[in-house]
């Protein structure tokens, strides 16, 4: 039998280890796992405000493509890119997957929302259908004029794990935050959270690029330093799929202060392994945290998310172990990467036939 023939599109390497980036290397290997052929096209140039090597080799992988080709687009590198989208519409499948919209990142200037709503509506405006990874981002596609009909929701998958093991007898609790420090991720607000309950015994852990945004991650370590705080918050970089694993493995409770999310897969993460989770309302998290597994505040309200913190870190109540008992029990509901590639292939076969 003749295999399905898609292309993917994506800004830079498929090997970079964001969320995103991650989501979407386990739909490709899955998909060739299930005899697909997939071909991907690492566009290089600067996203999603694209430069003119950015525009021009998306101009040219759109060009190579045979009519009536497949082709799956990150959102992160179409929805700044709207013109080679329109000239190719008619002529190929396209397809996007929107893990958030553009708009939606934290600290755009109001003229650089608007800027990026118009074009990533004109870019999804051709497209045969759009993918994304939880109901509340296909909710919020309806303010970009695409059709109920033509979007699919496809939660991503998580790997099954032991329940974490936390630290070690006689140290103190772990916090673990895995994202990027950029400023929707609300490193910030973390750290403000963490200064005002420094009378407690608590170490956090802090895995994700520190190459996203410069100019704020610098500003987050600088507010770490005036909190007198580097003795307790390590901020580590990226880690590796394995190492991930051992850190969630030795982590008592897992934090994230972000201000949107379109899923939060390390937010899922946690709860496989069986983690309370102090998180946000931001954007899709309260649709990925069970409500019996965690608590949520406000996004950017650090008196909130301390308080938070403080209930699951004094001594001698059930908060913990309430949470964390209701994670493990919500583990196995999560979908694994299988029923993941399952869903992304069907949802292809329906938008794109």
């Amino acid at each position: 039998m003749t295999p399905e023939e898609l292309h993917v599109v994506v800004p830079g390497p498929l090997e970079q280890l964001t969320g995103g980036y991650v989501y979407d290397a386990h739909i490709v290997a899955g998909l060739r796992e299930l005899g697909w052929g997939v071909q991907v096209h690492s566009l290089p140039g600067r996203f999603p405000d694209p430069d003119a090597v950015a525009r021009n080799a998306m101009t040219a992988a759109l060009e190579s493509l045979p009519d009536g080709s497949r082709v799956l687009i990150d959102g992160l590198a179409m929805g700044g890119l709207p013109g080679p989208i329109e000239e190719h519409g008619d002529r190929l499948r396209i397809l996007a997957l929107v893990h958030h919209p553009l708009a939606e990142e934290t600290g755009l200037s109001e003229a650089e929302r608007q800027s990026f709503s118009e074009r990533e509506r004109r870019a999804l405006k051709p497209c045969a259908g759009v993918l994304v990874s939880s109901e509340f981002s296909a909710r919020g596609l309806d303010a970009y004029g695409v059709p109920t009909d033509r979007v699919r929701s496809v939660p991503p998958g998580t790997e099954r794990a032991s329940p974490a093991e936390g630290p070690g007898a006689g140290e103190p609790p772990v916090l673990l935050c895995v994202a990027s420090v950029t400023p929707r991720k609300g490193h910030d607000a973390l750290v403000a959270a963490l200064e005002r309950i420094r009378d407690l015994p608590w170490r956090c852990v802090c895995a994700g690029g520190l190459d996203r945004d410069p100019g704020h991650a610098a500003s987050v370590l600088q507010q770490v330093a005036g909190a007198g705080l580097e003795d307790r918050i390590d901020f580590i970089g990226e880690r590796d799929p394995g190492s991930l694993r051992e850190l969630y493995n030795g982590a008592s409770v897992f934090v994230l202060a972000s201000h949107y999310e379109g899923y939060g897969m390390a937010l899922a993460d946690a709860v496989a392994h069986g983690l309370p989770v102090v998180s946000t309302t931001g954007g899709a998290i309260p649709f990925t945290v069970p409500a019996d597994s965690g608590i949520l505040v406000t996004p950017g309200d650090a008196s909130a998310f301390a308080t938070a913190l403080r209930t699951l870190l004094t001594p001698n109540t059930t908060a913990h172990a309430d949470l964390a008992s209701a994670a493990r029990r919500r583990a196995a509901e999560l979908p694994t990467w299988r029923d993941a590639v399952a869903a992304f292939a069907s949802a292809i076969d329906e938008l794109a036939p």
